[in-house]
């Protein structure tokens, strides 16, 4: 089974082969044995590429729609996508994607949905979901229970058509009746979003995965070892210039993003892609300019101070 396909089999399943958990009731707790379990997890350890050696799932919980809440959001959910399907020609585009949060975030989604973003992120304000086979920004923004257990839903999708929203947008509602969506990237987008308006409709919370992850103690997360090079100047020594320039936060995506890229995740040009969204091309252009001019003023410098070296050494022999 594909998590990009679009089929409610996994929805519609019969629920006989589960069993409740005790701290939810609106989950039903998916069997070891089970195969949307075996899915589920695979999905999630492999979407992490080498990250994934640090994830251990612990249960995987389906949401049981109960009660006129739950069965009013599945029906809701289906209402609209069958109303982006008209509008798209037949085509709701409905992916998989993964949400992370603290407990407490997931169980208020479970039990009443998405809460307003408020000042939103780096591509516009609206609840930001990761590609089912992309979980790294997800897992990273889940928090450690006090049994030091994470979670990270797994949630059917209503796309539609997406527009691309650029790194630094405002940007809160689709620019125009033709989207439905916004991604970072169309072409091989790591963030989903789903702008507040339609935060509850088209995003359905299906299973919840807990797990454990040893992150803090992963030196793939804390310290990478920044590897590509630049043409004129190392990376090591851009992410390090572009410090002074970029607020905390944006140095933090690009820093999860070069996670992503040591675990194999996304490609060299995705990572530079996102450095250029994050910083723009006018900022990267000046820091690569003064480091290249930086460096031959220092080879520059070494010459003039070797011949220098060289002159007072002959002057010294010739006086002898």
């Amino acid at each position: 089974m594909s998590f990009t396909e679009d089929n409610y089999e996994i929805l519609a399943a019969d629920s006989g082969s589960f069993t409740s958990s005790p701290k939810n009731n609106t989950t039903m707790r998916v069997g070891d044995e089970n195969w949307e379990h075996d899915v589920i997890k695979n999905c999630l350890v492999t979407g992490l590429g080498k990250l994934g050696e640090h994830v251990r799932v612990v249960a995987v919980r389906r949401n049981s729609f109960s009660g006129l809440s739950g069965e009013g959001r599945l029906r809701s959910f289906r209402v609209f996508s069958e109303a982006v399907s008209r509008k798209n020609r037949g085509n709701p585009n409905v992916k998989f994607a993964w949400y992370g949060g603290s407990k407490k975030e997931i169980d208020e989604v479970l039990a009443h949905g998405f809460a307003s973003p408020g000042n939103g992120g780096l591509h516009g304000r609206g609840v930001y979901l990761s590609p089912a086979n992309f979980p790294l920004d997800s897992v990273l923004s889940s928090d450690a229970d006090d049994s030091g257990l994470r979670h990270i839903i797994l949630c059917r999708v209503i796309l539609g058509k997406s527009e691309q929203i650029r790194a630094g947008s405002e940007q809160f509602q689709p620019s125009s009746e033709e989207f439905d969506s916004g991604m970072d990237n169309l072409d091989e987008p790591n963030k989903y979003i789903i702008w507040s308006c339609y935060m509850n409709s088209h995003i359905l919370p299906s299973f919840v995965i807990s797990f454990k992850a040893s992150l803090t103690g992963s030196p793939r997360i804390q310290r990478p070892c920044l590897i590509p090079k630049s043409p004129y100047m190392s990376f090591p020594r851009l992410m390090s210039d572009l410090g002074t320039y970029l607020v905390p936060s944006e140095m933090d995506l690009i820093t999860r993003y070069h996670t992503a890229f040591l675990a194999k995740k996304i490609t060299r040009n995705q990572l530079i892609r996102t450095v250029r969204q994050i910083a723009g091309d006018n900022l990267l252009k000046a820091v690569i300019k003064s480091s290249r001019n930086k460096t031959l003023d220092n080879r520059k410098h070494s010459r003039n101070s070797g011949a220098a070296g060289k002159n007072a050494s002959s002057t010294g022999r010739a006086a002898g």
